[in-house]
């Protein structure tokens, strides 16, 4: 099954934000492209805001003029549904509400051929829902574009329980055929991208309602530290805390109150406050004229010690061993077992977070970074009992390689670590679950919402027991289910144990 040729027609209903930016990419692809919208005047006027967008593409040299007048004769509104007649393709963009999308959706087939496709751009409906009702609802079909729709590439194609598999392929290669990323998945909660997503935001929002610390903090420390593109708190206030609350409480319901994703109750204040991020003026930062962004908390600067201790392998940090040398602190290795530690000459030392709490006065934690050559920042977090020397010179041992330090609490885990071994988990689960495959996993959350490394990509990094064994140690301290490593994680660090036992 081939894309749909460029000769055939393509309609979009629905004429807002979305519903423009999906023409806008059929348009440009060479389809005829009819909008239509229930309200009056809309679909015209939507028609104006493509044309004035195709003209600032001219003007950043990314269409010619001659492009741009063809573009503009094939666009068209429509004044009625049976305008749509002889669509090849028809995509939904209206108001998430499922009554209204499966009342639309049964007047289209009245009006359409059978061999049309008809696609569905829900970000928070079931699919198999919405076109549970049609007379055909082999040809129905999720295309899930991402906001705004012709600048991100990648496109959710999601087969509902009663899709055929040749409208599920002809939906993504004529996805493809537009330039853009197509993934496959699944009908299921939040797709791919809206489920395996909702831990960054949960981790953040967990370790600031735990008072661990504050969202600019945690914010600077998934970018600075975790190569995240932006923190959870300023995230969410780009999308709109409503948006995100409600993604969030729909996937949560969905799952039947799963445990793994209970919404934040600190967020649903903010909802309740009105304070919905940049669009109100105030999320959980100010965003009114004059107001001052506060800044990450960063430690004083430290003595670094004369030198260190390297016992064992520090796994995913080993690559602090030549950094250290690098600036001059000398570095005595000696043999270990099981994890390994950096000590300082006070007998102070400091592990990578593992899960656990780092209870002895004597021990420091420091947070994963996806790259701690290029890491910026350094979150540590030691008991509250520990001796001020210890800690003191752990952070002057990270300002001697140039990175700033945030102290924080002592959350199991710590920021980066426990956020990148929870979205490590619900992609093992999603991929054990059918809902797509590991390369489409990995896709997804690199285009679909900037992941510095896709999940998978992650796991194979960090090894196949880091995010385990980790998740592990945070549910004994945190018992409530909702870090509790699935059973497809488990599986997989088993095998991968299997692997490595010599024979």
């Amino acid at each position: 099954m081939t894309a749909l040729d460029l000769s055939s027609p393509v309609s979009v209903v629905g004429t807002g934000t979305m519903g423009q930016g999906i023409a806008q990419v059929a348009l440009v692809a060479g389809h005829p492209v009819r909008l239509y919208d229930a309200v009056d005047g809309r679909a015209r006027e939507a028609a104006d805001a493509i044309g004035a967008r195709l003209d600032r593409l001219v003007e950043k040299d990314r269409l010619t003029g001659a492009e741009r007048d063809a573009a503009r004769a094939r666009l068209t509104s429509a004044e009625s549904l049976d305008a749509l007649a002889d669509c090849a393709l028809v995509v939904e963009a209206v108001v998430e509400r499922l009554d209204v999308k499966q009342e639309l959706f049964r007047a289209l087939e009245d009006v359409v051929g059978d061999d049309c496709l008809l696609a569905t751009n829900t970000s928070s409906l079931s699919v198999t829902a919405v076109g549970g009702a049609l007379r055909v609802p082999g040809r129905f079909v999720g295309l899930h574009f991402f906001n705004p729709a012709p600048l991100l590439p990648l496109v959710e194609v999601v087969s509902g329980f009663a899709t055929d598999p040749a409208s599920a392929t002809r939906a993504y290669e004529t996805a493809r055929a537009w330039g853009k990323t197509p993934v496959t998945c699944a009908d299921t909660p939040g797709f791919v991208v809206n489920r395996v997503a909702r831990p960054f935001y949960a981790e953040a929002l967990a370790v600031h309602e735990l008072r661990a610390a504050d969202p600019a903090t945690i914010d600077a420390v998934l970018r600075e530290s975790g190569g995240f593109r932006m923190g959870a708190f300023e995230l969410t206030d780009l999308i709109g805390q409503d948006v995100n609350e409600s993604v969030t409480h729909s996937v949560w319901q969905a799952f039947f109150q799963d445990v793994r994703f209970t919404p934040s109750l600190a967020q649903r204040r903010l909802v309740e406050s009105g304070r919905l991020g940049r669009k109100s003026g105030q999320g959980w930062y100010d965003y009114r004229d004059g107001a001052e962004r506060p800044g990450p908390h960063t430690a004083p600067p430290a003595e670094a010690p004369a030198y260190v201790v390297v016992e064992g392998d520090l796994g995913p940090a080993a690559e602090l061993v030549g950094l250290i040398r690098e600036a001059g602190v000398e570095v005595r290795p000696e043999d270990g077992y099981g994890a390994g530690r950096i000590v300082l000459p006070d007998g102070g030392t400091l592990c990578l977070t593992d899960g656990e709490l780092p209870g002895s006065e004597d021990l420091v934690h420091f947070d994963l970074a996806l790259d701690y050559r290029a890491a910026t920042r350094i979150a540590l977090s030691a008991s509250e009992g520990v001796r001020p020397g210890v800690l003191s010179g752990a952070t002057g041992l990270f300002q001697a390689l140039g990175k700033e330090v945030s102290v924080v609490g002592d959350v199991p885990g710590m920021i980066v670590a426990r956020t990148v071994a929870r979205i490590i988990d619900l992609a093992f689960d999603a991929v054990a679950r059918g809902v797509a495959t590991p390369e489409d996993v990995d896709t997804a959350m690199r285009l679909g919402v900037n992941y510095p490394l896709g999940p998978f990509e992650w796991n194979r990094r960090l090894g196949d027991t880091w995010a385990r064994d980790l998740l592990s140690h945070i549910h004994e301290w945190e018992p409530s289910g909702r870090c509790a490593p699935s059973l497809a994680l488990h599986r997989h660090a088993a095998a991968d144990a299997r692997e490595g036992t010599p024979s």
